[in-house]
């Protein structure tokens, strides 16, 4: 027997299988892209859902790593708070015994053998990507091909590890776990910290028990060692982010590390004392999957009243605020990692949009108040809003483009290219505050000033311009037309507002009733006005065009 024979077509098949993982994941994340936004609203009604979204969410992306490390995404990205984040943590270790089961369907289901279905599989989904013209098709498509490299890979694992069962060496490394509970957790967090996936890793189990090749109580330990192993990936993905988000790391690991003590104490307790004999026979798949699933179920059961503590004990672990200052030029929303799962990444780049616009909105005040209060100070706070604005719009430009390169469907492309749209006209309004904020200063340079009937005018369109970008931001921020309409109607006065104070400034200066040099500035200040309320009238426009195509778009769909 040569290990070489038995090595290579089992990395093979473990890489088939991780491979045919992600890809039925990522037709799974595609057809559920229009329901994330649902799923995440759902998420803040209670820490029940918050359970049940985790163990909904790992089902469909096959691991409870990539699913933690979303998490770690989202608080780092303000989306999620650590109570939000500790329930979705408990539920996303239910989650992963999914892919247990589909492992051992090939004994509870006969006909799921994977020399069987898995060419079968493969041919019906190829079929379906070939003539399939919706794109919803084509993601059914890649669900059941995945599938299909999923069992391929299953059945050259098992093929290659099949003559491992005359192997005195391999049943004495296993009876040698079996008796040293600390070996078998250590062996499996070790191989799943490797590979990164408990989900594979428990395949792996699997296919060993499937030879007859693992003792009954070395399969318990290495299934509770794999779910500290699983913790390596998010523990990773916390480095660089801020203290609430290593937190969620934090809270991973602790919650897996009391489950398996707790557990292994009982299994130790049963193992060695009551039932020695339990411990000796071999396990099978199925019997591997309902271990994986009793653990990890009820962990969660256990644990759930106590996650308040869990929370307590990683934040000070890490030394974490209840909530961390932010400068106001740092990405608060925006997580490479949010990209896993495109649909939450648009979620979070609007949130990003829109709180760029509330920092416009500022300067946009600020500006006005150096304008009438002769404030060189505030005249400053605008320049330096200014680069950041300036950096913020670059910095969600680059996030959105990487959004544009994931796997998004239709409506989620059009909302990316709106949003590109929307921070060039908020990079714009930031602008001509900037211009009006120069009007300021050329004005206490001169020494001159507005006359009385001028601020009163001015305060008028002044009041007007805010109405408008306000309700142009709202709009954004809750998708709602009616603040939409508001922006329309408040422009159109705006718009009336400076041609009629225009003209009749004009009037004046040609009948020399003011200074010409603060005159000029006037005009300047009447244009940077409109010109804002312009830009809001923009952002509103894409508001109402994005809810015209959703709604579109759902009749399509229907």
């Amino acid at each position: 027997m040569s290990y070489v024979d038995i090595i290579i077509p089992f990395v093979g098949g473990l890489a088939l299988f991780i491979y045919g993982m992600q890809i039925m994941a990522q037709g799974l994340q595609n057809a559920a892209g229009s329901k994330m936004k649902q799923l995440l609203k759902a998420l803040t009604q209670n820490k029940v859902m918050g359970v049940l979204l985790g163990a909904v969410v790992t089902a469909i992306i096959q691991s409870s790593s990539a699913t933690t490390v979303m998490v770690v995404g989202f608080v780092n990205a303000g989306l999620m708070d650590l109570t939000q984040s500790m329930s979705v943590i408990m539920g996303a270790n239910i989650g992963t015994t999914v892919t247990g089961w589909l492992v051992s369907s090939v004994e509870w289901a006969k006909f799921l053998s994977p020399a069987v279905i898995a060419p079968v599989v493969l041919m019906a989904g190829v079929v379906i990507m070939i003539t399939a013209k919706k794109v919803s098709h084509k993601e059914i498509s890649s669900i059941i091909i995945g599938f299909g490299v999923l069992f391929i890979g299953i059945e050259m694992m098992s093929d290659a590890v099949y003559p491992l069962r005359e192997s005195e060496v391999f049943k004495t490394l296993f009876i040698t776990l079996g008796d040293n509970p600390l070996l078998g957790i250590l062996a499996g967090a070790t191989v799943t910290a490797i590979i990164q996936s408990s989900s594979a890793s428990v395949g792996i189990l699997q296919t060993l028990a499937a030879s007859g090749l693992v003792p009954f109580d070395a399969a318990v330990y290495i299934i509770m060692g794999q779910n500290i192993g699983t913790c390596i990936t998010a523990m990773l993905s916390g480095i660089g982010t801020s203290r609430n988000a290593k937190c969620a790391s934090y809270m991973h690991l602790l919650f897996n590390i009391i489950g398996t003590v707790l557990f292994s104490i009982l299994s130790i307790i049963y193992f060695k004392m009551l039932n020695p004999q339990a411990g000796f026979g071999t396990i099978s798949q199925t019997q591997i999957s309902i271990i994986h699933t009793i653990f990890n179920i009820a962990t969660t059961a256990l644990l759930f009243p106590f996650s308040g503590y869990i929370i307590a004990l990683a934040k000070k672990i890490n030394h974490a605020s209840v909530q961390e200052e932010q400068d106001e030029s740092e990405l608060v929303h925006l997580d490479d990692r949010l990209l896993e799962t495109p649909s939450f990444a648009v979620q979070s780049a609007v949130l990003e949009v829109v709180r760029m616009g509330y920092i416009v909105e500022k300067n946009l005040n600020t500006a006005v108040e150096a304008l009438l209060q002769h404030d060189s100070k505030k005249i400053e706070k605008v320049r330096k809003r200014e680069v950041t604005i300036n950096n913020l719009c670059h910095s969600i430009s680059d996030y959105l483009v990487k959004i544009c390169n994931t796997h998004i469907n239709e409506a989620e492309n059009s909302v990316v290219t709106s949003l590109l749209a929307v921070i060039t006209d908020m990079e714009r309004v930031g602008d001509h505050c900037k211009n009006m904020a120069a009007c300021a200063e050329a004005l206490e340079k001169d020494n001159v000033f507005f006359s009385d009937s001028a601020v009163k005018e001015l305060l008028e369109m002044i009041e007007k311009t805010r109405t408008s970008y306000d309700s142009a931001l709202k709009a954004l921020e809750y998708s709602d037309t009616s603040y939409a309409y508001d922006t329309v109607r408040a422009e159109d006065i705006v718009d009336d507002m400076e041609d009629k104070l225009r003209a009749g400034h004009i009037t004046r200066l040609a009948n020399n009733l003011c200074n010409v040099r603060s005159g000029v500035r006037y005009l300047d200040i009447l244009t940077n006005l409109e010109r804002i309320s312009d830009h809001a009238m923009n952002i509103a426009q894409v508001v109402i065009n994005e809810n015209r195509k959703a709604q579109h778009f759902h009749e399509v769909t229907e």
